[in-house]
């Protein structure tokens, strides 16, 4: 029922209509909205809520660049180069297209011994130079090879390569992208094309998971896309007031958003945008967060801040269980705990990995 009042309330706000949203000064206080004439107005239904979140979609558009309104004809085209099997599942390297002479390479896990369709995964890397092998279980942190980890309970995952790591390279400026970070969201929606395409998967319970980069890509494509029903983000954000005592340099460069320095000047006061609305606007379909407690790269008060900001308009929703974290006594890591936590939320919510 939640899913249901979701889509029929919370279409993505297109970026013709983006340069009209208003500036929130408070992201913390998130049960706000601004009328056409300035007014504020406190959120008290679903209804109204929906006026807030098309506001927080528009202003990250606004930092990524527009997300790309053309028709998408069907599934992407998919070439296979090779694959293994074990007892298992199978693995494929595939490419898959999302424009014109652009294909991203991913691999792709089928199970075996499962029948029927089944829930799927999309799989989202760190910043690491093998990309995608590093969650198919190529190298990296064994604590990081959760696409494998996944299709081996039973879950088709799907791990592609973010603009300029693993087997990708691309300029995405020359392709008329403002950021890398919309890159990846466009490649990303097409990535939950192709999976809600295949005959092994239930297009109905998809979910994305990731750690670090992938943390807030995870979170990037659950809030635009809203066929994703559950996404697990590991040490992927905090706000942006705490993110280096509110130095955003590490975000502005051309891997992920440069007009946060060009337009923003690196200033989190004048961001369109925060991680606490981000939260927000995945509400109510599920979060699972991993934030340890030293992690150096997103200082935990910061994302204390974030789940205390959209607590509220999950509970508005009255899924207050669908947003759920764990702050292991640990650095910038996604540790077999916490990802056993991980892996039993996404089951809670779109079911274990079998037909």
């Amino acid at each position: 029922m939640v899913q249901s009042i979701l889509l029929s309330l919370l279409p993505v706000t297109p970026m013709s209509q983006a340069s009209a949203a208003p500036f929130y000064a408070d992201k913390l206080n998130l049960l706000t909205y601004i009328d056409e004439g300035g007014q504020a107005h406190a959120t008290r239904t679903p209804e109204e809520w929906a006026i807030r979140r098309g506001h927080i979609l528009a202003n990250m558009q606004l930092v990524m660049g527009p997300l790309p309104k053309e028709p998408r004809e069907g599934p992407p085209a998919v070439n296979a180069s090779e694959e293994l099997e074990t007892g298992k599942w199978i693995r494929q390297k595939i490419t898959y297209e999302v424009a014109p002479g652009d294909r991203v390479p991913a691999f792709l896990f089928l199970p075996k011994g499962v029948r029927g369709k089944r829930p799927a995964m999309l799989c989202l890397h760190q910043t690491i130079e093998i990309g995608k092998g590093e969650p198919a279980g190529l190298g990296g942190s064994p604590d990081l090879h959760y696409a494998q980890e996944l299709a081996e309970r039973g879950y088709v995952t799907l791990a592609p390569d973010y603009p300029n790591f693993g087997d990708y390279k691309i300029d995405v400026y020359a392709r008329g992208f403002v950021s890398a970070t919309m890159k990846g969201i466009v490649n990303h929606v097409r990535a939950i094309d192709l999976l809600q395409s295949l005959p092994e998967v239930d297009p109905e319970r998809i979910g994305v998971i990731g750690h670090s980069l992938g943390g807030h890509n995870s979170l990037f494509v659950a809030a635009f896309d809203e066929r994703i029903k559950v996404a697990v983000t590991s040490c992927g954000f905090n706000s942006f007031a705490k993110y280096y005592g509110g130095d955003l340099t590490g975000w502005s460069h051309n891997g992920y958003m440069p007009r946060i320095a060009s337009e923003y000047g690196r200033d989190p006061a004048r961001m369109p945008f925060d991680f606490t609305e981000v939260l927000g606007a995945i509400a109510p379909r599920a979060i699972f967060v991993n934030a340890p407690l030293r992690d150096a790269n997103f200082e935990v008060s910061g994302i204390y801040d974030c789940l205390n900001a959209a607590r509220p308009v999950y509970s508005l929703f009255g899924a207050e269980d669908r947003l759920m974290a764990v702050h292991p006594d640990c650095e910038h890591s996604f540790p077999p705990e916490a990802r056993e936590k991980a892996y039993e939320f996404v089951e809670r919510v779109i079911g274990k990995g079998e037909g």
